[in-house]
């Protein structure tokens, strides 16, 4: 019963997120962009090694679960 739960909250943060991403694209338009993400271009090579950004997404998704864990 667990595991349905937690499937169920997993879909709907996602369902939120994707209305989100579909009605409001400039909401996340800094993702990727904050100072820490590395980005590199040479010739027709991109390297792109999103830091900060990462660090961020794991410390927001970190504080949501251990919401619905209490």
């Amino acid at each position: 019963m667990e595991l349905a739960k937690v499937l169920v909250y997993l879909g709907l943060f996602f369902l939120v997120l994707g209305l989100l991403l579909l009605y409001f694209p400039k909401l996340f338009a800094w993702f990727g962009h904050l100072p820490g993400d590395i980005r590199m271009e040479r010739g027709g090579v991109r390297i792109y090694i999103p830091l900060t950004s990462a660090l961020l997404l794991s410390l927001l998704l970190t504080l949501v679960l251990n919401l619905f864990r209490r």
